[in-house]
């Protein structure tokens, strides 16, 4: 489980009653007013979760992994609760053990085909040396991780076995806020426990999962439910619990799944070829608000707008420029960055899109051949991290641009677009620029690549991140 820290603003809130009740009551002359509004929302009753739980549970899983991590990995509680502790993280603040140590985890998950296919969490079985699953009849297999996609968290299992119960696949866009939904995993370890709820809010985008745009709900999910599904009121699978968002560590009612649309994406393309592919547009882009929207002569602040655009991209073939403002990607509004970001990474390297832009109060339409993320990987080496530099080092770089090293003061370096496995461990983040290895600077990514292949143990990072620069050693496996 993934959990994140946020800080809570707190608003009031207000009861109100149920419609049959409101025109029951009766309330003197102010009544019909109330009556006529309660009786537009017509009620409804609650699903039949038993039914769910006792057709469905059978498909869903408990998933038990054990591996190492290096030292490093392990929370220091003197830095642990320091905002700059991700950054520093990994480095020689006191002596420490060397080596790796045995870690275990548990998440859950479900069967998707009657041989023995599974979908789970991506950081489910992270660093996972063997996995484990177990069946809702007590049966334990030893599961093959066929592919793994850091980017959506999505991860896919497979088990030698037949004649599974198996889940059926709803339609995530068909969900509504308001609707109901329930979770089937293994919070802490207890095995087939069921939590319901609502959907909260529908494509939510969250700091560091650009491509999914997730379904948040008030289910409680906690450490043991990642991986697990969530079901509509149908009973059909609409998504992944894969986070919470919390001060404490444990369920504060809010609880963030995977799309299952983005999965079985992710499912499709390993079982097909063995990898994971995301399209690539090439920019960089940032929220409006009503001061930006008025400056950019926008009736309201909804869109993307473009910061920079990426030298060679899909998007500078396309003609994109800085200051536009994307209102629309083959027709389907952009509302937020979430949805440009998610959209183009759901979408295949070679797609042509057309983008509907807003240039100096004028709209205009774009037409655009996406490019290959550098997030799309080989998905069976991800967690085992491949040959080439930049998947044992576990980051997606690319040159910085002249307007980017212009802005920045830089003669060169790389940007930081993607991070998991040894840089990620090592506290290293998307944004940041890698200036040189080992004290030798880099401005390819050949040189990258070459610089990480040169050595079997590890290599020094100078990392900048805004105005410090630290030098960050990365453990090679």
């Amino acid at each position: 489980m993934k959990t994140k820290s946020v800080v809570l603003a707190l608003a009031a809130a207000s009861v109100i009653g149920a419609g049959g009740a409101t025109a029951a009551s009766g309330y003197g002359a102010g009544a019909p007013h109330l009556q006529a509004a309660a009786a537009t929302v017509a009620p409804t009753s609650a699903p039949d979760y038993r039914a769910i739980v006792e057709r469905y549970g059978p498909a869903v899983v408990g998933v038990t992994v054990e591996g190492k991590v290096p030292v490093s990995r392990q929370p220091n509680p003197d830095f642990e609760n320091d905002p700059f502790f991700r950054f520093y993280r990994g480095l020689p603040f006191a002596p420490v053990p060397r080596g790796e140590v045995p870690v275990q985890g548990q998440g859950s998950g479900f069967i998707v085909s009657p041989d023995g296919v599974i979908l789970t969490n991506a950081h489910v079985v992270r660093d996972a040396s063997t996995v484990t699953v177990k069946l809702a009849d007590r049966r334990e297999f030893e599961a093959k991780v066929l592919g793994v996609d850091p980017a959506t968290d999505v991860a896919v299992l497979k088990i030698e076995a037949s004649g599974l119960p198996t889940v059926v696949i709803g339609d995530p866009a068909a969900l509504g806020v308001g609707d109901y939904v329930l979770a089937i995993g293994s919070p802490f370890g207890f095995e087939q426990s069921a939590t319901s709820g609502i959907v909260s809010a529908k494509g939510r985008s969250l700091p560091g999962d650009a491509y999914v745009p997730f379904i948040q709900t008030d289910v409680a999910v906690n450490p043991g439910n990642s991986g697990g599904p969530l079901f509509d009121a149908q009973g059909r699978v609409v998504g992944i619990n894969s986070q919470i968002w919390s001060r404490t560590g444990g369920y504060q009612g809010l609880s963030f799944a995977i799309p299952i649309d983005v999965a079985i994406r992710v499912r499709d393309q390993v079982l097909a070829t063995g990898t994971v592919r995301h399209a690539r547009l090439g920019v960089t882009v940032q929220e409006l608000n009503q001061a930006l929207a008025e400056s950019f002569s926008l009736k309201s602040p909804n869109g993307a707008l473009v910061s920079s655009v990426a030298p060679g991209s899909a998007a500078e073939k396309a003609g994109l420029r800085a200051g536009d403002v994307v209102l629309a990607l083959d027709g389907t509004p952009i509302e937020r960055t979430g949805d440009l970001a998610a959209r183009i990474g759901m979408a295949a390297p070679g797609d042509r899109v057309t983008l509907q832009v807003v240039r100096e109060g004028k709209q205009i339409a774009l037409q655009a051949v996406l490019g290959e993320s550098k997030d799309s990987v080989a998905a069976a080496d991800a967690a085992q991290a491949g040959d080439a530099g930049e998947s044992r080092l576990g980051m997606a770089v690319r040159p910085l641009g002249p307007a980017e090293r212009k802005a920045a003061g830089l003669k060169g370096g790389l940007v930081v677009e993607g991070v998991t496995g040894a840089a990620e461990r090592a506290g290293i983040e998307p944004g940041d620029v890698i200036l040189s290895v080992n004290g030798k600077p880099i401005e390819t990514v050949e040189q990258l690549r070459a610089a990480a292949k040169g050595t079997d143990r590890q290599v020094a990072l100078l990392v900048q991140r805004g105005d410090a620069r630290i030098f960050v050693p990365v453990q090679l496996g």
